[in-house]
C-alpha cells in the first residue's frame, strides 16, 4: 500500500482500545465455551455488495494484533473497486482467535470500504469538470485519520486534519469577532506563513470583502445556489480557492462542479455513509 491508513505505531493503540471493548474483563464467553484450545480454521473475509475497498492492512493489522500466529492474505488491494461475492482476504490460524478477532477487524474494514464507495461515487458523478470530493472534520472521535484515508481510498481529497493545521474562519469565529475583516486581521498576526487561510461566507456581499483582504487563500461558498456560485466564481476569477459546501447531494453535486468551483466538501461521507456489507466465512 502506497498510501497508508495511519502509522503502526498510531494504529495500535486503537486497535487494542477496541478489543477492550469488546473483551471486558471475562473475554469471549461464547468462543472460549464453544471452541478447543486447540482447534484451527480457515475463513475467508467476502464482500455482500458492490463497492469500493479501505482498510484491508487495518483488519489485517487487527487480526495480527490479536494473535501474531494467524496468517492474513490480502486478494484486493485499498482502493479497488469490487464486485459483490468478491473474496477479500483469507486468514488461517487458531480458530479462537479467529472468531475473537473478527468483528473489530470487520467493523473497521466495513466502516472505511463505505466511506471509501461513498466518496469514489461522488467523484465519478463529477468527473470532467475539475472539481475536487472533500471531506470535513465530521469524523467518528478517534478515527479521523482512519475515516479521512478512507476519502483518499474513493478517489477523493482531505481538508484539514484538525484544527491545528489550517485556519477555517466560520460565521461565528465572524460574529465574535465583529465582522469578516477584523477576524481575518486578527488571524494575520497570529499565524505563520505556512498556515492556509479560509473564510466561510454567505453572500457575495461578504465575497466581495473577503476578496478586498490580504492573507486569504481560500473563500468557501456556504449553501450557495447555483447562480450565486457561478457568480462567485467569476468575480474570485482565479485569485483563491473556491470551496462549495451545505446541501451537496448526489442528485446536485454536478451542477455544483460545473459552476467551476475548485472544491465540493461534504460531512456525510465521513458521518453518514453507510457501512459497506463485509463477512466472515468459514
Amino acid at each position: 500500500m502506497t498510501d497508508h491508513a495511519v502509522h503502526p505505531l498510531a494504529l495500535e493503540p486503537l486497535l487494542r482500545a477496541a478489543f477492550a471493548e469488546d473483551l471486558g474483563q471475562a473475554g469471549d464467553l461464547t468462543t472460549d465455551a464453544t471452541v478447543l484450545a486447540g482447534d484451527t480454521a480457515a475463513a475467508t473475509v467476502g464482500l455482500r455488495a458492490d463497492g469500493t475497498i479501505a482498510g484491508m492492512p487495518v483488519a489485517e493489522a487487527a487480526f495480527r494484533l490479536y494473535d501474531p500466529s494467524l496468517r492474513f492474505t490480502a486478494l484486493v488491494a485499498d482502493g479497488d473497486g469490487v464486485a459483490a461475492g468478491t473474496e477479500l482476504a483469507r486468514i488461517e490460524g487458531p480458530a479462537r482467535s479467529l472468531l475473537t478477532a473478527e468483528r473489530t477487524a470487520l467493523n473497521l474494514l466495513g466502516r472505511l470500504s463505505g466511506i471509501a464507495t461513498a466518496t469514489a461515487t461522488m467523484v465519478e458523478l463529477v468527473a470532467g469538470t475539475g472539481a475536487s470530493i472533500v471531506c470535513t472534520r465530521k469524523t467518528t472521535p478517534g478515527l479521523r485519520a482512519l475515516e479521512k484515508y478512507a476519502v483518499r481510498m474513493g478517489g477523493g481529497s482531505n481538508h484539514r486534519f484538525g484544527l491545528y493545521d489550517a485556519v477555517l474562519i466560520k460565521d461565528n469565529h465572524v460574529a465574535v469577532a465583529g465582522g469578516v475583516a477584523e477576524a481575518v486581521r486578527r488571524v494575520a498576526g497570529r499565524v505563520g506563513h505556512l498556515v492556509k487561510v479560509e473564510v466561510e461566507v454567505d453572500s457575495l456581499e461578504q465575497l466581495d470583502v473577503v476578496l478586498g483582504l490580504e492573507r486569504v487563500d481560500a473563500v468557501l461558498l456556504d449553501n450557495f445556489s447555483l447562480d450565486d456560485l457561478r457568480t462567485a466564481v467569476q468575480r474570485v476569477d482565479g485569485r483563491l480557492i473556491t470551496e462549495a459546501s451545505g446541501g451537496i447531494t448526489r442528485e446536485r453535486v454536478r451542477a455544483v462542479a460545473e459552476c467551476g468551483v475548485d472544491l465540493i466538501s461534504m460531512g456525510w461521507l465521513t458521518h453518514s455513509a453507510p457501512n459497506l456489507d463485509v463477512g466472515l466465512d468459514f
